[in-house]
């Protein structure tokens, strides 16, 4: 600011301007000056004299102008920062609001901010958008919508920053949700690309159970896949996706060893007994019995 009022006090001089430069017109028009008489030295004199106030002018222009631009990039900078708080402010926000199980008030928040270049926000906006669609109190309508939704900001999350593991994750969840509304054939499809997303946040966050976790769902789903399912599979695609059911309980026991004891119990507790009664089904057992 202080910068600004400098240049403020450098640029009033120039306020009277085009009233200064009326008056030496005036004179040059009819003063003694420009007469028959006023040819000689007084009127090098006259010259020589509006030559340096000319100059002291522009100087003073200069000055001020450069004072101008650089309170203006001081300004400009302040701004980005108040900018970077915000997102930081909104994130916080939007979290607590999720913690909260406040699917409706958080999704109002974050759809306010779905032009924003910012990829924490935008996976944000996916991921409540998807929570909405998931509620009972959602018409089937608001429903493809919202997934259709969801779908675009993942994948505009992903277009703002290809290292932020959140975008891959929720882009794969929700590219599989669309993949309800588009048939057997798109949704079949949609799988490698789903599995690839979910890799590639699992080598951005080993540490991220859900993700690992949900490797561990895809492996479970394609390994219990029916064989009618499987021939229509094959019919569609040269290789369709496949896994076992042994791959699909390794991915459950990473989930469960990648969960924090402290700050993850209750998934911790939750995964274990999934992978204790995922390896007790007769899937799992005879597949077992196959291998041996």
């Amino acid at each position: 600011m202080a910068g600004v009022m400098a240049a403020l006090v450098l640029a009033r001089p120039f306020r009277r301007g085009p009233s200064c430069l009326g008056r030496l017109f005036r004179r040059g028009a009819g003063g003694a000056t420009c007469g028959p008489r006023g040819r000689g030295a007084r009127r090098g004199a006259g010259d020589s004299e509006v030559l340096q106030k000319s100059l002291r002018r522009g100087v003073v222009l200069s000055t001020g102008a450069f004072l101008v631009y650089g309170a203006h990039k001081l300004i400009s900078g302040f701004a980005e920062v108040h900018a970077s708080f915000k997102v930081e402010e909104v994130v916080e926000q939007a979290d607590y609001l999720y913690g909260s199980g406040e699917t409706e008030k958080l999704y109002r928040l974050l759809v306010q901010h779905k032009n924003s270049d910012d990829a924490e926000l935008l996976w944000r906006l996916a991921r409540a958008s998807r929570d909405l669609a998931q509620l009972s109190s959602t018409s089937a309508e608001e429903k493809k919508q919202l997934a259709y939704g969801a779908l675009e900001y993942a994948k505009k999350a992903l277009e703002k920053n290809e290292s932020n593991s959140a975008a891959h994750k929720w882009y794969g969840i929700c590219l599989s949700d669309v993949g309800d509304f588009e048939g057997i054939k798109t949704k079949i499809g949609n799988a490698f690309v789903i599995k690839e997303h979910f890799q590639k946040a699992i080598e951005l966050n080993p540490k991220d159970a859900t993700t690992i976790h949900l490797i561990g769902i895809w492996c479970y789903t394609f390994a219990e896949m029916p064989w009618y399912q499987r021939k229509i599979a094959a019919t569609l695609f040269a290789s369709p996706p496949t896994s076992t059911f042994q791959e699909a309980l390794r991915y459950f026991h990473m989930a469960e060893e990648a969960v924090n004891w402290k700050s993850g119990l209750d998934l911790k507790i939750c995964l274990r007994n999934n992978s204790i009664c995922f390896e007790s089904s007769p899937q799992i057992q005879q597949q077992r019995s196959s291998v041996r």
